[in-house]
Parts: structure tokens; C-alpha cells; sequence
């Protein structure tokens, strides 16, 4: 990871983790379709970010925190750090969602990428975040263990791979993400799985070779 070119946003590993060819779509095509959901995201963020940093007791709340890792490649903003002391003694970022928690770790993965920038930049220790979710209107805790880290570190090496190949790939399996995908009349995945020509071609050379 040396292309200083290749730096990625953070958000756009929410992308990845929850489908690749998504994040090509977005990130190597330059496609984007708003809907309803990514719409209600933009303005929850609008909120967040315009609001004013605040001292309450111990605790500083810095809004739209900007962040950047050299060693990953990442840039980006975190919505809320919290940072208790002063001295500052304790790190806490928090990561704004429309919806609400999820099973997989695709939001995880976004706020530990932001807890490993902020790592590096301040040489500090960061053990936990949290995720607020829109639609049940309160905090789900996420600890910074090496499983997750792990899956992190996973993801970023993922999406700069496939950010340095410049190819998007085929559609994922999961119907009904595909389905809950604010990209789906552009990316078209049903019709992509009916299109057996690269199968036909490949066949072929295989065929030839023989």
C-alpha cells in the first residue's frame, strides 16, 4: 500500500464489505444512484456534522473529525469523538446509521477503520466505539478485538486490491441484498447471473488449450 493514489475513504468500506461489486460500481466506475435511504443518511450526517463541539463535565464531543492513515491509506471523517480527560486520556468514536443494527459487521468495519487512523495518528490504544442507529435511536457498543481488527485490516487489503485491478466483479449471490441495494437498476445483478458469454468464452480457450 504505497500509491498515495490509492488512498480510500472510509466510507467506502462499508461498500466493500457489504458487496465488492458495489464498491467497484462506485469507486472504479464512478456510478451513483440516491434513493430514498442514502438520502436520509446524507441529512442525518448534515445534522451531525453541522452541530457545534461541546464540553460536558470530562467529556469533549468534536463533531466531523477528520482522520488519515498513512500506513493503511485511508482518509476520512469520523460523525463524533469523544475524548474524556484533559489530558485527553480516553478515545471513543461514534458512527451515525439511518437504520438499524445489523448481523454482519459491515458498519463495524467502517468504525474500527476510523479507531485504527486515529491510532496511528495519536499513538494511542483505542479498545471501543459505537454505532447510533437512526431507527432505534440508541448506541450499540463495538469492541475493537483482534477478530474484528482481523476482518478490518481484511477489508482495507481487499479493497485496495480490487481497486488496483480497475475490474469490477460479478454480483454477489444474496438476492435480497442485491435487492436493498440503492445501485440495483444500474448494476442489474439478475441479468448479469442469466449472461453465460464469459463462461462460453473461458469454455472455449480451455477447449483450445487442450
Amino acid at each position: 500500500m504505497s500509491d498515495d493514489t490509492q488512498t480510500i475513504m472510509l466510507s467506502a468500506l462499508q461498500h466493500y464489505a457489504y458487496c465488492p461489486r458495489q464498491f467497484a460500481l462506485i469507486h472504479i466506475e464512478q456510478v451513483w444512484a440516491e434513493n430514498y435511504f442514502t438520502a436520509h443518511g446524507n441529512l442525518l450526517h448534515e445534522r451531525v456534522d453541522s452541530c457545534e463541539p461541546e464540553q460536558r463535565g470530562n467529556v469533549r464531543f468534536e463533531r466531523s473529525v477528520a482522520v488519515k492513515s498513512q500506513q493503511l491509506q485511508l482518509t476520512g471523517k469520523l460523525d463524533l469523538l469523544e475524548i474524556e480527560g484533559k489530558p485527553a486520556t480516553k478515545y471513543f468514536p461514534v458512527e451515525y446509521k439511518r437504520g438499524k443494527p445489523k448481523t454482519e459487521d459491515w458498519d463495524k468495519i467502517q468504525l474500527c477503520a476510523q479507531a485504527l487512523c486515529l491510532e496511528e495518528m495519536r499513538e494511542i490504544n483505542i479498545e471501543e466505539g459505537a454505532l447510533w442507529y437512526w431507527q432505534v435511536r440508541k448506541r450499540e457498543p463495538v469492541l475493537f478485538d483482534e477478530t474484528l481488527r482481523g476482518v478490518t485490516l481484511a477489508a482495507i487489503k481487499g479493497a485496495h486490491d480490487l481497486l488496483s485491478t480497475g475490474v469490477t466483479p460479478p454480483p454477489t449471490d444474496n438476492k435480497k441484498r442485491c435487492r436493498a441495494c440503492s445501485l440495483f437498476d444500474l448494476c442489474e445483478p439478475d441479468t448479469f447471473r442469466r449472461d453465460y458469454s464469459q463462461q462460453y468464452v473461458e469454455k472455449m480457450f480451455l477447449e483450445l488449450d487442450n
